[in-house]
């Protein structure tokens, strides 16, 4: 675990280093059939989860992006995860990916969470650009990301394979 981890609170949210005691959680959301539908990782096991938990350590450790759990201010309630990755330090740019539990779709939870990542990204990282990939079909995914102000600047036609089907995927961008 990184020392200095940067630690980012609102008025209802807590953004925290992952820890062991998430393993469950990250199982739970990481499994369940509605959050992996658009999402490119999924967990049949809790050993299998464990590789998520250290990829967010292995990350923060080379330093090619960060990881949040988001939970409530109290830090009772694990909601899902933030991050940014893939970074590119001499181009100044980052990819953002984010997953919620169900539970707690539609509260503004991810919107408040991604809007602290990319405030990170550009005030702390000294990233110009941020970009999002959402498979084609991923209605929430992208008016999440239109209403956060990214724009569309393309799509990859058939360029991944899933569940044995080819798949399209957009990428969005936002420049500080």
């Amino acid at each position: 675990m990184k020392k200095d981890f940067p630690t980012i609170q609102t008025s209802r949210l807590l953004l925290r280093q992952f820890d062991e005691r998430d393993l469950g959680k990250v199982f739970q959301g990481l499994s369940d059939p509605e959050v992996i539908k658009y999402y490119g990782v999924y967990f049949n096991t809790l050993e299998e989860a464990k590789k998520q938990i250290k990829w967010f350590a292995d990350l923060e450790n080379d330093e090619t992006g960060i990881w949040w759990a988001i939970c409530s201010l109290d830090n009772s309630t694990f909601y899902g995860a933030v991050g940014l990755y893939y970074l590119d330090k001499e181009l100044h740019k980052a990819e953002i990916g984010f997953w919620l539990i169900p539970d707690y779709w539609r509260k503004g939870i991810i919107s408040e969470s991604v809007l602290l990542a990319l405030q990170y990204g550009f005030q702390k990282m000294d990233l110009r650009r941020i970009e999002a990939e959402t498979e084609t079909e991923n209605i929430r995914s992208i008016n999440l990301l239109k209403k956060l102000h990214f724009v569309y600047a393309g799509t990859k036609k058939d360029c991944e394979i899933k569940y044995g089907m080819h798949i399209s995927v957009d990428l969005y961008a936002i420049e500080c």
